[in-house]
């Protein structure tokens, strides 16, 4: 249960703007207007905050409560701006198009894949098969989970693909993603744009109805995530 203590307006209205925000493309500035038409007086600096600090506690509740995903993966990574830079967005769907995990980094490199599929597989156990892209850092970073996996001795590594069409279902899974952060034109920081990151994956996977038959809004799915 996410701990609401403290703040100095109605839960339901912290979660509402919250989901409005991750799950629509609209600004900080855009969403404090709609607000106010609504009777609800909060500055865009407000919203930020609580964007920042409750996505990602909604978002390890979503990846605790999703439905199973299958055994053949798909990763890629794209792009984020992060004061006035770009940064790298490592994603991961399955053969179905559901969400396996995300991670933000300022680094496109062995380390920062090796960690990200790591933190994949902490997550959602171990994949038969991955495919990725011609990225050598990719490639070395699973071969280096291979390693330790083997290290392990279960018996059991994983098969690593470089089909470029097989990642055409993560390309389009990508947009949605870029279709959400381009109003808010950049971000100031990594940490706030990894936590704001992190609850527009929580909504997008309500979306794809990762939470199995719901005949709850997505909204009250969000809120629930909450609870």
């Amino acid at each position: 249960m996410i701990d609401f203590k403290g703040v100095h307006y109605p839960k339901a209205v912290i979660l509402h703007a919250v989901f409005f925000y991750v799950r629509y493309a609209v600004s900080y500035r855009d969403l404090e207007e709609i607000l106010a038409e609504r009777g609800v007086a909060v500055d865009h600096a407000t919203l930020n905050r609580w964007v920042v600090k409750y996505s990602p506690l909604i978002a390890a509740t979503a990846q605790a409560k999703k439905c199973g995903t299958a055994k053949s993966w798909r990763m890629d990574e794209t792009y984020v701006k992060v004061r006035g830079r770009w940064t790298y967005l490592y994603r991961a769907v399955d053969s179905f198009g559901k969400t396996l995990d995300f991670m933000l980094s300022e680094r496109r490199d062995t380390a920062a894949a090796r960690r990200f599929f790591k933190q994949a597989i902490a997550a959602n156990g171990q994949p038969d098969r991955v495919n990725i892209d011609k990225s050598g850092a990719n490639f070395a970073g699973l071969q280096a989970v291979n390693v330790i996996l083997k290290f392990k001795g279960n018996g059991q590594l994983i098969t690593i693909r470089q089909k470029k069409y097989l990642n055409n279902i993560l390309e389009q899974d990508h947009r949605f993603i870029k279709h959400i952060t381009g109003p808010m034109l950049g971000f100031k920081a990594l940490h706030s744009a990894a936590a704001t990151i992190a609850g527009i994956e929580a909504a997008h996977m309500i979306r794809k109805g990762q939470f199995g038959a719901n005949r709850l809004s997505a909204f009250q799915q969000f809120a629930a995530l909450a609870a």
